[in-house]
């Protein structure tokens, strides 16, 4: 019987390609917290108007993200992600052709609108391609990009930096931008339109409980917010991706920046310490936050509290960048820092597969948009509010300290009001399905 086969694996090649967006995209956004020091003194800039500058991706990608969510869901995630692959090549470019702090603060947040549909789209693009016990899995391989891009990018960038100026710099993330909007263009469809899925792959993902392309809800769209606004574990999810964005972007932004001031270590040298807190964040969304939580979900542990338990587990880790702030020393800083993204990373593949699990019949990407617009905004508030702290305490002590209350205080909302991660039911009005294509099962 076919069933006796061994399935496919061609679903993993498209994570693979996802996650290869992510990568190139976190290379685009980490390109600036390595320059900084160089634009800084360019530009004449101090610490608060470099926290500007910094949130200027974050402004547009913010708001962004519902809208970008809603479009996923209506145009699908194969059209939302080609346009968005073609406009953040073209705003990696002004970069580096921006005369002036306006100028460059004005491609930041171009920048910040041609990726917001990255998540959206990509979370989607994950829920049609992988069943529920390979979905954790499938979240770590495209989200530890982002991670790894800082291991890879961050030396590469600050090479460029160094030895040909800030703005090659640019140039290369636009290179690499426009090679991988060629990949995705070629090699991305969704599930029912691919050529090279088999069937039998194909009904092994949605017998696994893959998300069934055309199955949507007759209140997809705006109308469909204020009933998911109206559920405890939307709002548990809110808050924890809050305090989740907060942590991640304070060190996406300011660590390079805080080596080099606080540690006073050269620029290649804080490249190099970067690695180590990102290489160890990459490994544990990997290893523990995808293919050991999905192992013990397969042979039978609670879905909820596994991966309920490593998700507040990591947010508690992640307070350890506390010990940052009683040393001087940058080996003793790195590993404090280590051990904190470790640990939250470990924990990230819960958190963004949670839209894509609990959220309702086809609002998979409108829930990932209101989660991650959450997310960004927070990471607004971290990049603004530590350039002010560190300009006036002039250290990051206050700015870690603040970091760990947000994730506190994740971590209780999490607890409390996210029950379990089944899906939360649809509006009483939204209760019938649409059909919007009679192409999503494969003919052959």
């Amino acid at each position: 019987m076919e069933q006796s086969h061994p399935v496919p694996r061609f679903r993993w090649r498209i994570g693979c390609l996802l996650a290869l967006g992510v990568f190139v995209n976190y290379i685009d956004r980490i390109a600036l917290s390595v320059a900084s020091p160089q634009i800084q003194a360019e530009y004449s800039l101090d610490s608060i108007q470099l926290g500007w500058l910094f949130s200027g991706f974050f402004w547009v990608y913010a708001f962004a993200q519902i809208p970008s969510g809603l479009l996923a869901d209506r145009y699908g995630a194969c059209a939302t992600m080609r346009v968005s692959t073609v406009l953040w090549t073209v705003s990696s470019g002004l970069m580096a052709l921006a005369r002036g702090f306006p100028g460059f603060f004005a491609a930041r947040m171009l920048l910040g609108l041609a990726e917001a549909p990255a998540y959206p789209a990509g979370t989607k693009a994950t829920g049609y391609w992988f069943p529920r016990n390979e979905r954790g899995t499938a979240t770590a391989v495209f989200d530890a990009s982002a991670r790894f891009a800082n291991v890879l990018g961050v030396p590469l960038v600050a090479l460029v930096t160094v030895y040909l100026g800030w703005r090659w710099a640019f140039v290369m993330t636009a290179c690499f931008s426009l090679c991988y909007a060629i990949t995705f263009f070629l090699g991305y469809r969704d599930p029912s339109q691919h050529p090279r899925l088999s069937s039998h792959e194909h009904r092994y993902m949605l017998a696994g409980g893959a998300c069934v392309e055309g199955d949507a809800s007759a209140g997809s769209g705006w109308a469909t917010i204020p009933h998911l606004l109206r559920q405890r574990k939307i709002w548990g999810i809110i808050l924890g991706f809050a305090a989740y964005g907060y942590f991640f972007t304070l060190f996406l932004t300011w660590m390079p920046n805080y080596l080099v001031r606080e540690l006073h270590v050269s620029t290649m040298q804080s490249a190099m310490y970067v690695m180590i807190p990102w290489g160890i964040a990459t490994l544990g969304e990997l290893l523990v936050g995808g293919w050991f939580i999905d192992a013990l979900c397969r042979r039978g542990y609670d879905d909820t509290w596994t991966r309920k338990g490593m998700l507040l587990l990591g947010f508690i880790l992640g307070m350890a960048m506390i010990g940052a702030i009683f040393t001087h020393r940058p080996g003793w800083a790195v590993f404090w820092i280590s051990l904190s993204l470790g640990g939250l990373s470990s924990a990230a593949p819960v958190i963004w597969s949670l839209p894509s699990l609990v959220a309702p019949r086809g609002v998979g990407g409108t829930v990932t948009g209101i989660a991650n617009f959450v997310n960004n905004g927070a990471g607004i508030v971290a990049t603004i509010l530590t350039g002010y702290l560190v300009n006036l305490t002039g250290s990051f002590g206050a700015a870690f300290t603040c970091a760990s209350a947000m994730l506190l205080a994740g971590f209780v909302a999490i607890a409390i009001l996210v029950e379990s991660f089944t899906p939360v039911g649809e509006p009483p009005e939204c209760a019938i399905t649409i059909p919007l294509s009679g192409r999503w099962m494969k003919g052959r």
